[in-house]
């Protein structure tokens, strides 16, 4: 009978305890369901011209990255410097993703700051987003040569991300070898 009250005590701790742990993680770490799994099927138009389509196929073959961005998004103009750099070196795919925003927007804010993509899918429903994942922005994705997410990095990226996470990231998967391919 006493160790009944004892049954309410232990509830509040270990919520308690699940509650903290939740207070030390990053929010720009959290695990994505899409790792490592092929990236979803999609088929959207591109930005600079709706008759064009921007599909999953442009994944295959290559190590690229895919930045998820639009021109209401504060972060994205303070990340944007560094994706123009990145796109000046030309060693790798950067694909972008106009997520939730009007078109002409878009493409002012790319004239205005300048256009580092090879690419942009256009999604302004957000519906090919949400199979992504998405739910902010900026979001970057790295796809590896068979076209699977390898890596997901949740708001704006800085230099010390860039250098520390995306790039050695982007040489080890360009030293893996394609699907069917021998080592």
């Amino acid at each position: 009978m006493k160790y009944r009250y004892l049954i309410p005590l232990g509830l509040f701790l270990l919520m308690a305890a699940l509650l903290g742990r939740g207070l030390f993680m990053n929010p720009r770490e959290v695990p994505s369901a899409l790792i490592d799994k092929p990236v979803p099927t999609f088929d959207l138009p591109t930005l600079r011209d709706p008759e064009k389509r921007f599909t999953q196929e442009m994944f295959q073959g290559q190590v690229a990255l895919y930045n998820v961005f639009a021109s209401w998004c504060t972060a994205c103009r303070d990340e944007h410097p560094l994706w123009m750099e990145f796109a000046r070196e030309g060693k790798y795919p950067l694909y972008g993703f106009n997520y939730k925003d009007r078109r002409e927007d878009a493409l002012a804010w790319l004239a205005e700051l300048g256009d580092p993509y090879l690419e942009i899918a256009y999604d302004f429903p957000g519906l090919s987003g949400m199979d992504w994942g998405v739910y902010g922005v900026p979001e970057t994705f790295i796809v590896d040569k068979r076209g699977k997410i390898r890596y997901k990095q949740i708001g704006p990226i800085n230099r010390e991300i860039l250098e520390q996470k995306i790039r050695p990231l982007l040489a080890r998967l360009e030293q893996e070898p394609e699907a069917g391919e021998a080592r």
